[in-house]
């Protein structure tokens, strides 16, 4: 079985050896690379992301990563967010009463978490549905979060029954929040399974699964 192919896009996020070294190790050929053509034509995309939801968002725009994304999708290509990477998927992100527009790819708001200690820093349980592809086996597993904003609200609903509605895991800190997200070729994580031990390479194992 041939081994896939994986770009890491660099758009001037921290984070991406870690995630680099854990996907070698679940057998992908892996690249980090901010070049167009390159993300584009790759068998797989990852969106990393540390730090502020606009400064990502700056330096995904900065790259065309905004335009990678929304064409590989368009085309059904896989394309894995990892934190902020999840983050800024969705409409908008409020931080320190700023707002800053997002990717748009599901609605919803990435806002503070209410809850008595922030960040949300260590490991934490999640919530599973049935039918996911990437955490079968792996309800129960704690995973390594890192973050004060999150989304708290699932406002996707899918009206066409032909088509196969996300699934969407969930986490608590204070609130629950939306931990995981597996819709077609788009897969986001809130934790960071790079950072998660076994359990995360699991993950980054069954994700690669379903691109072979």
């Amino acid at each position: 079985m041939s081994r896939p192919e994986i770009l890491i896009l660099d758009y001037g996020s921290g984070n991406l050896r870690s995630a680099q070294r854990a996907l070698e190790r679940v057998g992908a050929i892996v690249t980090v690379s901010s070049d167009f053509d390159e993300a584009m034509g790759a068998q797989a995309l990852v969106l990393p992301g540390v730090g502020a939801f606009e400064a990502c968002m700056a330096g995904i725009r900065g790259v065309r990563g905004d335009v990678i994304i929304d064409r590989r999708l368009a085309g059904g290509l896989p394309v894995l967010g990892i934190c902020v990477g999840m983050q800024v998927l969705f409409e908008r992100g409020v931080e320190h009463g700023t707002e800053c527009e997002g990717l748009g790819e599901w609605p919803g708001v990435v806002e503070p978490l209410d809850a008595p200690i922030l960040p949300h820093m260590g490991w934490n349980t999640i919530s599973v549905p049935s039918g996911s592809r990437i955490l079968e086996g792996l309800e129960g597993e704690r995973f390594y979060f890192v973050h004060s904003y999150a989304v708290t609200r699932w406002e996707l609903t899918e009206n066409d029954p032909s088509r196969r509605a996300p699934i969407v895991s969930w986490a608590n800190h204070g609130v629950d929040f939306v931990a995981a997200v597996e819709n077609g070729p788009l897969v986001a994580t809130q934790f960071h399974p790079e950072k998660s031990g076994d359990a995360g390479l699991s993950l980054l194992e069954a994700w690669l699964g379903t691109i072979r």
